[in-house]
């Protein structure tokens, strides 16, 4: 990876829903808005079946926040349309978050009922980001639990983020970075690149081939400009007769071939066979075609070296999204005293209070417990790994968190957790969380 150069981050403010803006109206008038407040990001359950899941976008919408202003524009905008009154407008005009955040670092796994992310402020100040901060972590948390699981099933072999054609530009970026931090060695989309520093690759597509009058002719073009270790779509006509003369062209040289269609498995055994038998022992068999974790994992008896992944990844691979939700949880009465507040709805109860969380581990290192309490945090009995990190203190952002430094660290840990966790998070079947999540109070 490289570093990235910069980039103007868009503002954020409008990326909401109307509602909170007239919530933070009557507050205002209350005069409640200016209650210390506890907010508290996490999902009731995983996806169906799926045995844990993966935090991504936090870097990016720390970014955010530290840009979400009501400009001239948006005040106009507001004021023309009587989405607020004129207090409302004076006190978003003023608007910069300033509290803190804490949370589970990028990359580490969560369970239900995790508090993924906890935002300390006043009600005013924490209610407007809750729109713009579950769509960021329901998006790309649902496309890094995809991706992580794609990583499992393809063990030691990379694979290639190239789902941009398949979703919006901006999902595209953010589904890249997401998929990276979960493992994928690099991406399709140049945008991602230039933000992040994340390794782009590509070659060319079937319309490539047919622009020219044969197909060999497209390859001699390839060859000429990409030199001899560039990778050939090989399946637009015959398969065989694309290898081979691919081989006779860039000779022993050859980066790689790319399957995009037929039976794959089949179809890389016999070509393998072939390169081998043409002496082109160290070419590279790059795989493609709606590939989801089912696929890779098929594909794990075929000679295949990596895996290109779209549709299925920047969908979540039928879960596409985390589920999230944004909840007050503490908050401060008329003496100042903070108290805990839970909504008690038949099917979607919750946890009042700020919390804590810790990952309790056996003598091997392995996870066996999420612990999630409320209260003081107990003594380390020396095997409890605090899960909460803190990303913006008194409305600042803390280094590490953002940018290509904060994907690189992101990727590490969640390499980490992965290792920490037990063997059951390998299994594709079915089955429920791979730790259970125990509930204390102090």
């Amino acid at each position: 990876m490289s570093t990235s150069a910069s980039w103007d981050h868009p503002r954020t403010s409008f990326y909401t829903d109307h509602y909170e803006l007239t919530m933070l109206q009557a507050s205002l008038h209350s005069g409640a808005a200016h209650r210390r407040s506890v907010f508290e990001a996490f999902a009731r359950r995983l996806p169906d079946g799926r045995r844990y899941g993966i935090v991504a976008g936090t870097g990016r919408l720390l970014e955010g926040i530290a840009d979400f202003r009501f400009g001239e524009a948006e005040l106009d905008f507001l004021g023309r349309t009587g989405v607020v009154n004129q207090d409302t407008l004076d006190y978003l005009a003023n608007y910069r978050f300033s509290g803190d955040i804490w949370g589970y670092p990028e990359g580490e796994a969560y369970f239900p009922n995790s508090p993924i992310l906890i935002v300390e402020s006043t009600f005013a100040e924490a209610c407007m980001l809750e729109t713009y901060l579950l769509s960021v972590l329901n998006h790309d948390s649902a496309i890094a639990s995809a991706a992580s699981r794609m990583i499992t099933a393809a063990g030691n072999r990379p694979c290639i983020e190239m789902g941009s054609r398949r979703t919006h530009e901006e999902s595209a970026v953010a589904a890249a970075r997401a998929a990276v931090i979960a493992g994928f060695d690099s991406t399709s989309n140049l945008e991602a690149g230039f933000r992040y520093g994340i390794k782009t690759v590509g070659t060319a597509a079937h319309s490539f081939t047919l622009l020219h009058d044969t197909e060999r002719e497209a390859f001699e073009a390839q060859i000429a400009s990409l030199g001899p270790g560039t990778s050939l779509l090989v399946d637009t006509y015959d398969v065989e007769a694309a290898v081979r003369a691919a081989v006779e062209l860039a000779g022993p040289k050859l980066g790689g071939v790319r399957l995009d269609s037929g039976d794959l498995v089949a179809q890389a055994q016999w070509v393998r066979r072939l390169l081998d038998e043409l002496g082109n022992v160290n070419t590279k068999i790059v795989v493609t075609s709606d590939l989801d974790e089912f696929a890779i994992a098929a594909l794990q008896s075929a000679p295949a070296d990596s895996y290109g992944v779209g549709t299925s990844l920047v969908t979540g691979s039928g879960a596409p999204t985390a589920s999230m939700v944004y909840k007050l949880v503490s908050r401060t009465d008329d003496a100042g005293n903070f108290v805990s507040v839970a909504k008690t709805a038949k099917n979607k109860t919750s946890m009042g209070g700020r919390k804590y969380a810790l990952r309790k581990l056996n003598e091997r290192g392995v996870a066996t417990q999420e612990i999630v309490g409320i209260g003081r945090r107990p003594e380390d009995d020396g095997n409890d790994r605090p899960l909460l990190q803190q990303f913006m203190k008194n409305g600042e952002l803390l280094p590490g968190w953002t940018g290509h430094e904060g994907v690189v660290r992101a990727r590490q840990r969640h390499a980490d957790t992965m290792a920490e966790l037990p063997g059951v998070v390998n299994r594709l079947q079915r089955g429920e969380p791979a730790i259970p999540t125990i509930y204390e109070e102090n």
